[in-house]
């Protein structure tokens, strides 16, 4: 698509024929971008397969809601996600992230500590491999559960813990998972989710024990409320506090925070640390930067928003990351009656293809240098410098990794929060190189599919300890 994007001329929308010549849209261009996400936003909606389908890991929050139900959901948690809560919600990121710091710490001087000796420059006393993904992962379940839920999962300590085997499971791609999602372009999500192979049963077993985590969550804040017990930050309390939502629909919000807020920003940690190996120069420079101004992970001080506000080299890497290898790289609509994109009569039924990997890329809303990796995009060249806000694109729907309009990624504040923080503690601590440059150069590394983009053989990197913060 962002071949296609590139290459053939059009006017904001692209028409082609999907599996059984079914008729696709794929929407390029601002206008049709800005009709599909805010002025008709609910002339489209997720397809029902797709809905049935994640719906079985993710539950039926606001992440699959539709229509007024999904005007209800969204005002009720509205209040949960604005900055005013989220700023308070630093010291939670910063705590976390110190913990995994030192724990890869740990780790790899442990390791480092077993290997033979060896000439190698990278096999040094402080240095070990690492797989990116995995430490990723369990520290943004940390977080969201503390954070979202109120609970702290230990996945840091224990990676075998049972929430976090779960997920990893969940979103291991198999070859049986990738037959079942063939099947279900062709036949009835329900009647393919019935089918008697193991991938369903561990989809149903991972369902059926995280909506009992959920469960036990709000069974417990609700307690802790009735009892008068002293509120806290995270979001299931705002939430709860609204009045909103039964105890059934606070759980399926739970499963969708716990998955989708967790497995997005590790995915976004997972490609920072791969570009940042690939472009050395940048992440001296980011590591001088965060050092120059955070205090070390292994003190006990703490940090705030304004800590991170005022990291302009930590925010441009960010907004260049999840630009570059945005964590969902298409997002699909079906039309929910006949409408019109641009003037452009679509009938009911049709898939629309929203691709933030193709618009994010597009030569037209970024420049000539839209396929390149470069966080100076977002730096400001002076001080009323307004073009940088936007990394320098002619349209705010040129970055399309939150989407935008009322059906936005209502989390965007804490993820960006969340991963600012993460990665200035990982690159303020550890130097990274990549275990194998040419394996990991950006045309052969594989990607895996799934609910996010990672790689699909992991994320290997020589850590290094680097002394002095």
């Amino acid at each position: 698509m962002r071949e296609w994007a590139a290459t053939v001329p059009n006017d904001g929308l692209m028409r082609y024929l999907g599996m059984g010549n079914t008729e696709r849209v794929l929407v390029t261009g601002s206008k049709a971008l800005s009709e599909v996400l805010v002025t008709k936003n609910y002339h489209f909606q997720k397809p029902a397969a797709l809905r049935y389908n994640i719906g079985r890991v993710l539950g039926v929050g606001i992440l699959l809601a539709e229509g007024d139900e999904h005007k209800i959901q969204r005002k009720n948690l509205m209040p949960a996600f604005a900055f005013r809560h989220i700023k308070d919600l630093y010291p939670v990121f910063w705590n976390k992230t110190r913990e995994v710091v030192q724990a890869m710490s740990k780790d790899i001087l442990a390791e480092a500590a077993n290997q033979p000796p060896s000439s190698d420059p990278k096999q040094a006393h402080n240095s070990a491999v690492i797989e990116v993904g995995n430490w990723a992962s369990r520290v943004t379940l940390d977080i969201i559960g503390i954070a979202g839920l109120g609970r702290d999962f230990g996945a840091i300590k224990d990676q075998n813990s049972e929430l976090n085997q779960t997920y990893r499971h969940l979103f291991q791609p198999s070859p049986q998972a990738q037959i079942m999602g063939l099947l279900g372009l062709m036949m009835p999500q329900w009647f393919v989710s019935r089918l008697p192979v193991r991938h369903n049963d561990n989809i149903n077993a991972a369902s059926q024990y995280i909506r009992s985590v959920c469960r036990d969550l709000v069974r417990e804040k609700k307690r802790k409320i009735q009892q008068k017990e002293p509120t806290d930050h995270d979001i299931l309390s705002v939430a709860l506090e609204s009045g909103g939502f039964s105890d059934e629909g606070l759980g399926d919000q739970l499963m969708t925070f716990l998955a989708a807020g967790h497995e997005t920003t590790a995915s976004s940690m997972t490609w920072a640390i791969y570009m940042l190996s690939r472009f050395p120069k940048i992440q001296e420079r980011l590591r001088q930067e965060i050092r120059e101004n955070l205090p070390s992970v292994d003190s006990e001080a703490n940090i705030t928003s304004l800590d991170i506000d005022h990291m302009p080299y930590l925010n441009a890497v960010c907004n260049e990351v999840l630009r570059y290898y945005a964590p969902v790289p298409i997002t699909i609509r079906e039309t929910a009656q006949e409408t019109e994109i641009l003037g452009h009569k679509i009938p009911k039924g049709v898939r629309v293809i929203l691709a933030p990997w193709a618009t994010n890329f597009d030569k037209t809303l970024w420049g000539p240098d839209a396929d390149e990796f470069n966080p100076d995009r977002w730096m400001p060249t002076s001080a009323d410098d307004k073009r940088a806000a936007s990394g320098g694109a002619s349209s705010n729907y040129a970055f399309m990794t939150f989407l935008h309009g009322p059906r936005s990624c209502i989390g965007q504040a804490f993820a960006k929060a969340e991963f600012a923080c993460i990665l200035a503690g990982w690159v303020g601590r550890f130097a990274f190189e990549l275990k194998n440059k040419e394996e990991m150069d950006e045309k052969n590394v594989l990607i895996k599919g799934g609910v996010t983009a990672r790689p699909a053989k992991g994320m290997y990197v020589h850590a290094t300890v680097v002394d002095g913060w």
